[in-house]
């Protein structure tokens, strides 16, 4: 921390005035109420994870799950509307009147090839080769929905002030729809959003973390076809100038940044051996540590795809496909979510639970065998940039660009999975996930109800993020007014496996639990 923000802080400390021993009390009524009503709803809280987890939905294709969570939020009183920025799965709910608008954000996509039974520890798909809740995003948006309901109760009979706004992170997998969001205004009347995120502990951080921002680039080739043996000299091969950029990638590679981290995928190889190709495509994923090596990426992949169209005699376009800032979270938001967080605890976890957790760690050889977590980490610190070196990406970086904003981790998944896989859906539909999720709930309605009642919180995050986080840093978008949102990605996967997964939606008017409809003993243990 530099010395300009340090003696800010202090002087922000000195300058508050102290809550009276009524306000104290009262506050701590609220947070009694609504912690007593998340336990309340835990079974509601039950049938939407388990819900979510059978719908499995990849991004931008997220029709069940959007359909779900909206009726459920319209069946208690919150105000829907859909198709935010152009996106038919995207949506925001809203309750209340006036200020602080405080918003509650979650992601709801899956993975694909991830199709997996909960509560067995092995891989063991529902589906063959469907996608699936290979990371855990059924989760976050249930926790939302049942804090935000218990706080409502008490905003609606203490005519309390202020309005609560729901939204999903559609396709984060893609990283694909939150800068979108920011460019078309959503949050512009928000005073603070409090995200969520699927872990192994309840936990949240402040100020510049680890990992990456990204840009993702789906470069595309046009050249001629011709028969690949009667007459390849007439054609111009779009596959080789991806192949060509491709290898060239590879060399360059070498030579960039350690904090880098570039993956891609051949989206289109050509039609058949025997005509050459006339389109063909790469999707890129370019990510580093700050705004300016993330655009220095691009520029550098678009040149080396130059490239490969000249040395091909092809041409070349390039589209956005998503993108990602670097995440910086606020402060005092923070530290006042992490006294609930210690307030809360984490769950009890019972024998089956730690069974399964213990089961699954060894099934995939990892060193540590430790179960679930029974004790609170401390809560996240700043990760100076000359220190990170680099990780995964999370688009709710252009929210914390844009408002004060911190990320709630709950403990509904298994410590020591390699993420993006199969195992990564294991517990998340069963006890494990249930319990992290109440406990989180429990969490987020407390901190809502600190900001609802305590002005001078919205007023500190305001002053953390204008005088400390943007200071010397702008949010500079990576995406245009034009740039259209990739609506079509992931269409042709839940059109070829939908109607099978629709086979084990899970119903819980028959069942009690998703795991009682599909048969599985908790935990199933490999013999």
């Amino acid at each position: 921390m530099t010395r300009t923000s340090a003696s800010w802080l202090l002087s922000l400390a000195l300058a508050a005035s102290p809550a009276t021993a009524q306000d104290n009390a009262r506050l701590a009524a609220y947070k009694t109420e609504a912690v007593k009503g998340v336990d309340e709803m835990a079974k509601l809280a039950q049938e939407m994870v388990d819900s979510v987890f059978s719908f499995g939905e990849l991004g931008m294709q997220e029709v069940e799950t959007s359909r779900y969570l909206t009726g459920q939020l319209e069946k208690f009183g919150f105000k829907v509307t859909r198709g935010q920025s152009g996106i038919p799965t995207a949506w925001v709910a809203t309750y209340g009147s006036g200020k602080p608008v405080i918003a509650l954000g979650s992601d709801i996509d899956g993975i694909p090839q991830s199709s997996q039974k909960p509560g067995v520890a092995y891989h063991d798909p529902i589906v063959e080769g469907a996608p699936g809740h290979g990371e855990g995003h059924n989760t976050g948006m249930p926790l939302n929905i049942i804090a935000a309901i218990a706080v409502k109760r008490i905003m609606e009979r203490d005519r309390l002030p202020g309005t609560i706004m729901l939204w999903p992170g559609v396709a984060e997998e893609l990283v694909a729809s939150k800068a979108w969001f920011v460019r078309d205004g959503l949050f512009k009347d928000v005073d603070i959003n409090l995200f969520t995120h699927v872990g192994n502990n309840l936990n949240v951080g402040w100020g510049q973390q680890g990992g990456t921002g990204l840009v993702s680039i789906e470069f595309t080739f046009e050249g001629e076809t011709a028969h690949s043996a009667s007459a390849p000299w007439r054609g111009r091969s779009a596959l080789d100038a991806v192949e060509l950029m491709s290898i060239g990638w590879q060399y360059r590679r070498e030579h960039l940044r350690l904090s880098h981290r570039s993956h891609s995928v051949i989206t289109n190889g050509g039609d058949q051996p025997n005509v050459v190709p006339r389109n063909a495509s790469i999707w890129f994923y370019f990510r580093e540590i700050d705004q300016p090596n993330i655009k220095a990426l691009v520029e550098i992949g678009t040149r080396m795809a130059e490239g490969a169209a000249l040395m091909t005699n092809t041409r070349m376009t390039s589209r956005i496909l998503g993108t990602a800032y670097p995440r910086h979270f606020n402060k005092v938001v923070a530290e006042t979510m992490y006294e609930n967080i210690k307030t809360v605890g984490l769950p009890t976890w019972s024998d089956a639970d730690q069974a399964l957790a213990k089961g699954l760690q060894k099934e995939l050889g990892n060193a540590t065998q430790n179960g679930l977590a029974v004790k609170l980490g401390n809560m996240g610190e700043p990760q100076p940039l000359e220190n990170n070196t680099g990780g995964g990406s999370d688009d709710i970086g252009d929210v914390s660009w844009n408002m004060p904003t911190v990320t709630l981790g709950y403990p509904a998944n298994i410590p020591g999975l390699p993420g993006h896989n199969w195992s990564s859906g294991i517990a998340s539909a069963t006890p494990i996930a249930h319990k992290g999720v109440v406990a989180g709930a429990k969490v987020q309605a407390m901190t809502i109800l600190d900001l609802l009642t305590k002005p001078e919180l919205v007023k500190g995050a305001w002053e953390y993020f204008n005088n400390v986080q943007t200071k010397d840093v702008k949010y500079i978008p990576f995406i245009t007014r034009d740039t259209p949102a990739p609506t079509h990605l992931n269409k042709a996967i839940l059109e070829k496996y939908r109607e099978q997964m629709r086979k084990f939606y899970y119903d819980p008017t028959r069942f009690g639990t998703y795991l009682d409809q599909l048969g599985i003993k908790y935990p199933t243990l490999r013999q």
